[in-house]
């Protein structure tokens, strides 16, 4: 019994013992947990002040420009000139006139209903007007937000301000120095709100963290749920835990990190990667004036050992983030070869389109494999096309030199899901392009109400005017396809004329297209409708 007395006593005191260093550590934690989350809170309000004042500027560049015209208001020229500043300015969805305090017109075109000119609820510094709450017909009613300079206004999203890449439990709200709400978040607690907005500052109540950020034109607020802290805490947990048991946790969680690195999509896709799971369908691409097929884009898929598919826009955004987009472009090359030696060797006038990874565009890597790939292969430079979005566009510099030399080397360019990205006339101006795809979201709104349908035109325009070829993404319907047809768009792809194809299954499909529409090509009067055949002999 005393035995048995003395054990529990010891447990006892060895359990007291441990409770007040563990007592003192989880207070210390606490309060280092608070600091940490509160500084990760107002490094976010800085960056969406950055962004607003980014936003801000371009606007305010583009009101200056429209000042500066000297056409004669509301004509055509000068409507013409507010629609290519609105195109040309990232953070502007319309840009109006006013003449006596009414709208006359604007960058759609003649205003002919009696609107008055905002009254400004906020004057900046340098005496330009924001108005919170503009309701324009043309954005289907949706809040606004009117930035006024002179005779001048353009309207802005205000999400576009708070548009931070941020944590998704993070919320942010902007506001005049003065306090006035210009655009909020989702989901921000309103109580707290107007107090911040009336003392703006940084600490935890109840429910919820907050930090706040200010410039000389902007509040930004940032809030993050009490919740967040807790993985925070147990960051910070092991700061204060004793060595020994730091030690047998760094063990332990050493081997939960590589089980879990293994078992995770990353480790995942390395292993896929390395045992070529990863193979290619064919988007077939359709010459709209024939209805023969001119080729395809090569489209990488995932499929687990399980049977279960990975959808791209999963896993290569994870791949472009570990570093192994570079392998999976590697093999899209050398399976496009393998896959198409025959048929392109077989239809001089086919064409595979490969896509490159803003990576690739910044190394310029890509152009030597695929020149090491098609060595001896009997496949022509201009039979591959190369494809980039715009975020591959971000170095302008380097992706200008890279196109150059794809085309130098006989290669075609295209950018890819054009629209839905900041590209402009001007940005498109300073790369050499053949080719603009137009994203599946503007061929969706064909012949809807969609806010985004006026769009569709104007795209096509900057295409025309650049000398570029055209190729609708996403056709699914009869209509969208008579209204490209309208518009002289060249080529189009989508579910109308198929979906993504395996290697036998496209050759099929192409044969038959050939067969079935081969000869209204030979009777078209333009004897060059083979897409991006361009003479190498010269071209820079």
């Amino acid at each position: 019994m005393s035995r048995l007395r003395v054990i529990i006593g010891g447990t006892v005191l060895a359990v007291l013992a441990a409770a007040v260093p563990i007592a003192v550590m989880v207070y210390a934690t606490w309060d280092r947990a608070v600091s940490v989350e509160q500084q990760r809170l107002h490094a976010i309000a800085e960056r969406s002040l950055r962004r607003t004042e980014v936003s801000y500027q371009e606007a305010l560049a583009a009101l200056k420009s429209a000042e500066a015209t000297v056409l004669p208001p509301c004509g055509a020229e000068h409507i013409l000139r507010m629609q290519t500043l609105v195109m040309t300015t990232p953070s502007s969805d319309q840009m109006g006139y006013f003449e006596g305090g009414k709208l006359r017109c604007t960058s759609w075109g003649p205003f002919l209903r009696d609107v008055d000119q905002p009254t400004p609820d906020h004057v900046t510094s340098d005496g330009v007007g924001i108005t919170v709450d503009v309701r324009p017909e043309a954005a289907g009613r949706r809040p606004m937000l009117s930035i006024m300079y002179g005779p001048y206004d353009v309207l802005v999203d205000p999400r576009r301000f708070v548009d931070v890449i941020v944590d998704p439990d993070v919320r942010l709200a902007l506001a005049s120095p003065d306090g006035r709400l210009l655009t909020q978040q989702d989901g921000m607690d309103p109580t707290l709100l107007q107090q911040l907005l009336r003392e703006p500052g940084e600490g935890l109540d109840r429910n919820t963290l907050y930090a706040s950020a200010r410039s000389g034109e902007w509040l930004a607020i940032a809030t993050a749920p009490r919740t967040a802290l807790a993985a925070t805490f147990r960051q910070q947990a092991w700061l204060f835990v004793p060595l020994g048991l730091l030690m047998a946790a760094a063990g332990a969680g050493l081997v939960i990190w590589l089980s879990r690195r293994r078992l995770s999509m990353r480790g995942e896709l390395g292993i896929a990667i390395r045992r070529r799971e990863l193979y290619l369908h064919y988007q077939p691409i359709i010459e709209l004036d024939t209805g023969i097929c001119v080729g395809a884009e090569a489209l990488v898929r995932w499929q687990r050992p399980d049977g279960t598919q990975v959808r791209p826009d999963l896993f290569i955004p994870l791949a472009e983030e570990a570093g192994m987009i570079a392998a999976i472009t590697d093999l899209v090359i050398e399976n496009v070869v393998a896959d198409m030696r025959e048929l392109l060797a077989e239809d001089r006038s086919a064409h595979i389109a490969i896509n490159l990874a803003a990576e690739d565009i910044s190394s310029g890597r890509a152009l030597k494999v695929i020149s090491q790939r098609m060595a001896g292969s009997g496949i022509l430079p201009q039979q591959i096309w190369l494809e980039a979005t715009e975020h591959g566009f971000l170095d302008i510099d380097r992706a200008r030199t890279m196109l150059a030399a794809a085309r130098r080397a006989g290669h075609s360019v295209a950018i890819d899901d054009f629209g839905v990205g900041y590209s402009s006339l001007q940005y498109l101006q300073q790369l050499p392009l053949d080719a603009l795809k137009i994203d599946k979201s503007f061929i969706d709104a064909i012949g809807t109400e969609s806010a985004t349908s006026p769009v569709t035109p104007h795209i096509i325009g900057m295409a025309r005017e650049l000398g570029l070829w055209l190729v609708a993404e996403g056709v699914e319907t009869e209509a969208q396809l008579a209204y490209l047809h309208s518009q002289h768009v060249q080529f189009g792809q989508g579910w109308l004329f198929s979906r993504p194809l395996p290697r036998d299954e496209f050759i099929a499909f192409h044969r038959k297209r050939q067969q079935q529409y081969g000869a209204a090509r030979e009777h078209m009067q333009n004897p060059r409708s083979v897409p991006f055949e361009r003479e190498q002999a010269g071209e820079e």
